[in-house]
């Protein structure tokens, strides 16, 4: 059994696994094992269900690393027994019982909130549910104003939607309550309230970083400084 931990890393909605390219390519400059497993992004207690059986079937500890939506995901998968730290990259970091609406909702909302577009998705037995994107107009000033706007381009028409019972479904676990987290707040995020970031970050006593002038999509504009911090995670537990 590897005793570096494996990072898992778990992106956010409107983004997928790709997101993590040069994150996962500086891991693995450093020879640190590293899975971006997709979040399916159906709603918080099955998307961490998913993330949990992931992480469980990893042979030794797990550093489980969250952008975004994805921070919620791990505070819940967090609680599976071979999970040794939590990362937490421009994301919500929600107490048990509390739901990304009521978190996000303690400060001014973001331009995001007033720049999503619903669709809806088939639901077996039941009536179609909603999902929500950003606007594509909107989608580079609001997830990656620091990425080339070529790129961009291209993120807003390949986002993956989130399903809207995301924001108010709460949080069964907080395992940032019994294991050590880090945190980089994106300082220029316009996502997620930065103040949101802090907050959460301060809550969960993390260890923190902030990268002023960073936008939500930080993991693809500054994906050296992301993965610092991971490796000081990796390097404190294991």
């Amino acid at each position: 059994m590897s005793t570096t931990p494996t990072v898992l890393l778990v992106h956010g909605a409107f983004a997928d696994a790709t997101s993590w390219s040069g994150v996962i390519a500086e891991l693995q400059n450093h020879r640190v094992p590293v899975l971006a497993p997709p979040n399916p992004l159906r709603g918080l207690a099955s998307d961490a269900a998913y993330i949990t059986s992931v992480a469980s079937q990893v042979d030794g500890p797990v550093v489980l690393v969250g952008h975004s939506y994805g921070g919620a995901v791990i505070s819940v998968a967090g609680t599976a027994e071979n999970v040794v730290g939590l990362v937490y990259i421009a994301a919500y970091v929600p107490e048990q019982g509390e739901s990304l609406g009521e978190l996000q909702g303690r400060f001014p909302l973001s331009s995001l909130v007033s720049n999503l577009k619903e669709w809806t998705y088939p639901v077996e037995g039941a009536e179609p549910a909603v999902e929500v994107t950003i606007k594509a107009e909107a989608f580079p000033d609001i997830f990656a104003a620091d990425v080339p706007a070529a790129v961009t381009k291209t993120l807003a028409v390949a986002q993956r939607p989130l399903a809207a019972s995301a924001f108010t479904e709460p949080a069964s676990a907080a395992a940032w309550t019994t294991k050590p987290s880090w945190a980089l707040v994106a300082g220029a995020d316009n996502a997620i309230n930065p103040e949101v970031e802090r907050f959460g970050a301060k809550r969960a006593g993390a260890t923190t970083v902030e990268l002023e002038g960073a936008s939500h999509a930080v993991a693809v504009s500054q994906p050296r400084k992301v993965a610092d911090l991971i490796l000081d995670a990796v390097r404190a537990t294991g």
